[in-house]
């Protein structure tokens, strides 16, 4: 790494802050909160859906907008602010993000209507771009290369504690106070999150690079659209979410109906699966170093259709095993999937991660939506359906990448991507 766009205060440390150093500790940590901050105003509302219906008179369908439309609004958002942001100042950037996304979730409360709220969850989707599109780049940027997995890490289990913390916080405050009260609770906790951001978060070491032409970021946008491999890769992250994310969006509506009549503070506690997610994403990436990541994605893929199958008697236990075998098939295929693209691309590798995230977080904001429509033909065994047929897409996807990856083996690629090594790694 080159020395030459670095502060005097990097040159001093060398390429970035080692483990064990206390701005190495500094730094995990306010970004452990950045993505904490973010996804615990995301994610809250999902385990909320059954009183938005109930408080507005709306469907099951209707009510998921409160989550679709933020995701959708992230996707759209993600790919711009990730190419524009990356010649700015990213601290600034990462805490305009924060502070903005954190106001909004103080005035999702006093939403008098339900467009009102539905506009307070859009413009939270736009404010929460800035996390993920820049926090895994900072760290980049930021950290010695031989500590960066750490810090990654640390990263993405602030991402999934702040998931998991929004749902089960505003679950259980609902229950007892409403569930206006419930989003303000986590408002207040996405602002404490903020505030620990910019109190911990170190000054840059390197300054932020020169503006690029827009032709040139498009020009690198087409060459990763032309890889076949990278379009289907894409396509799982999309058809993966939307089954995954319908899953829990409609659960909910079913545990608290009959035959099974659950408390919504017990409902909440459906969401603690997630911990067998987080586990199963490290499993998934030591299986992948050793057998290759595409048939462990594949693997993971098929995990969630059994999951899904397993979940269709009422049978509370079975219901809950089944949602732990979803979630642990989908963690580890989309853990796969997204370490895939990362060993695959080395040419403008941030915006093939854009590119990904794009396409997941639309499947969370279109799949969450659509499966409704499912669920309120056909409850349950409709939903059930839906998240067949994506997996079985899913699956013909990863065979179709699997073979053009095989295909290839190790023939120069276009693009600037690798293509040493096991080709289904």
């Amino acid at each position: 790494m080159s020395t030459s766009d670095l502060s005097p205060a990097a040159q001093e440390i060398g390429c970035g802050h080692r483990a064990g150093t206390r701005e190495f500790r500094r730094i995990s940590a306010a970004l452990l909160f950045a993505g904490a901050g973010t996804f615990v105003l995301l994610y809250a509302v999902q385990g909320l859906l059954p009183s938005f219906a109930r408080t507005y008179g709306v469907s099951p369908t209707v009510s998921s907008l409160t989550l679709s439309l933020a995701t959708g609004a992230l996707a759209l958002a993600i790919l711009p602010v990730s190419a524009l942001a990356e010649s700015r100042a990213r601290k600034r950037v990462l805490s305009l993000s924060l502070s903005a996304a954190a106001v909004l979730g103080l005035l999702a409360p006093l939403a008098p209507t339900f467009g009102v709220l539905l506009g307070i969850r859009t413009l939270q989707g736009l404010a929460m771009a800035g996390v993920p599109a820049l926090a895994m780049a900072h760290l980049s940027q930021e950290v010695h290369p031989r500590s960066l997995g750490r810090a990654m890490g640390l990263f993405i289990a602030g991402n999934t504690a702040g998931g998991l913390s929004g749902r089960v916080i505003a679950t259980a405050v609902a229950d007892v106070a409403g569930w206006r009260v419930a989003l303000a609770v986590v408002g207040l906790v996405s602002l404490g999150c903020l505030v620990l951001f910019r109190v911990l978060v170190p000054e840059p070491l390197r300054e932020p690079p020169a503006a690029r032409p827009c032709r040139v970021l498009l020009g690198q946008l087409r060459g990763h659209l032309a890889d076949r491999a990278v379009r289907r890769v894409c396509l799982v992250s999309f058809l993966l979410m939307a089954a995954f994310v319908s899953v829990y969006n409609y659960l909910g509506f079913r545990l608290m109906a009959e035959p099974f009549g659950l408390p919504q503070a017990v409902v909440g506690l459906v969401f603690l699966a997630y911990l067998a997610g987080t586990a199963s994403s490290t499993t998934a990436g030591a299986l992948g170093d050793r057998f290759g990541r595409l048939p462990v994605l594949a693997a993971g893929i098929g995990l969630t259709l059994i999951g899904a199958v397993l979940s269709l008697p009422s049978s509370l236990p079975l219901v809950l095993g089944a949602l732990v075998v979803i979630t642990v098939g989908f963690f580890a295929a989309h853990s796969s999937a997204s370490s895939w693209l990362g060993h695959r691309v080395t040419t403008a590798p941030a915006q093939a991660s854009a590119l990904y995230l794009f396409c997941y977080y639309a499947g969370s904001s279109v799949g969450g939506t659509t499966g409704g429509l499912a669920f309120e033909v056909a409850r349950w065994p409709g939903l059930v359906g839906f998240v067949v047929a994506l997996q079985v897409t899913a699956l013909a996807a990863t065979g179709l990448l699997w073979r053009s990856v095989r295909r290839k083996g190790r023939q120069p690629a276009p693009h600037g991507r690798s293509t040493t090594g096991n080709p289904l790694t």
